[in-house]
């Protein structure tokens, strides 16, 4: 009889899983055409109920290539706490990088896709980026990064960010099914870190208490630190405390 390493198994196990889902979730969405399409539709929070205190949630998305350093260490020196986004391009080059952010208790790590793609049943792009193509794809975006993570820092992710942040209705209904919360913003923080260090004080100052700020980790040659060290010393100095969302945020699973 062939024998199978432990790796062998668990890619085994993920590919049944995967199909199992697969077959389930074309019986219930197979027939269903998408209705809304975007970063702000229904299923994504955008915000929490701070309940009265000055509390903030940062999030940075790693997409692809370089780590913002100075960035990370600014959010280390300082204590405050941020939810860290990795997509399956990011983590291919920084899987070690990613088991040592995950150690710290400032950072909650979270699930940024597989490919780095917005969220769809259909291909629908956005920002020149194609969508994931079918109910499969979508599936596999959410769930082959989640085990990636899994694999490199042994933590279970329960929220997802799409690529581009985009989606439409019929694959934030199967990523609720899968377990995982949809997560947005509803302060852009560096406009994809192609903002100046200007425009991210703005965007940032601006938040209010149960903001979600969305900014970028892989950019180090653009300007978010620069705008991010002035603009938390100044919310700081305001009184506001940064969380991460697993502590304002209640999961699915």
């Amino acid at each position: 009889m062939k024998k199978f390493g432990f790796l062998t198994l668990a890619i085994l196990f993920l590919s049944m899983n995967l199909f199992a889902d697969d077959i389930n979730f074309l019986k219930k969405y197979g027939q269903m055409e998408p209705t809304a399409f975007g970063e702000t539709i229904h299923g994504i929070i955008q915000d929490f109920n701070a309940h009265g205190k000055k509390l903030i949630a940062l999030t940075f998305d790693a997409c692809s290539g370089k780590y913002d350093k100075e960035l990370i260490n600014f959010l280390k020196q300082h204590n405050f706490k941020a939810t860290l986004f990795l997509s399956g391009r990011w983590l291919d080059l920084h899987p070690k990088l990613a088991r040592q952010l995950s150690k710290s208790k400032l950072f909650e790590i979270e699930n940024h896709g597989l490919m780095h793609k917005p969220l769809t049943v259909n291909g629908r792009s956005a920002y020149g980026i194609k969508g994931t193509e079918n109910i499969s794809e979508v599936v596999k975006e959410i769930m082959a990064n989640a085990k990636k993570i899994y694999d490199i820092t042994g933590i279970k992710t329960k929220f997802f960010r799409a690529g581009t942040a985009n989606y439409d209705d019929i694959a934030i209904k199967i990523a609720n099914d899968l377990g995982f919360q949809i997560i947005g913003f509803n302060v852009n923080g560096d406009y994809g870190a192609t903002a100046k260090k200007e425009v991210i004080y703005k965007n940032v100052v601006s938040a209010k208490p149960g903001s979600i700020i969305l900014a970028h980790m892989n950019h180090p040659e653009k300007e978010t630190y620069e705008g991010f060290k002035k603009a938390l010393i100044h919310l700081q100095k305001k009184g506001f405390k940064f969380v991460k969302l697993e502590e304002v945020i209640k999961p699915l699973r």
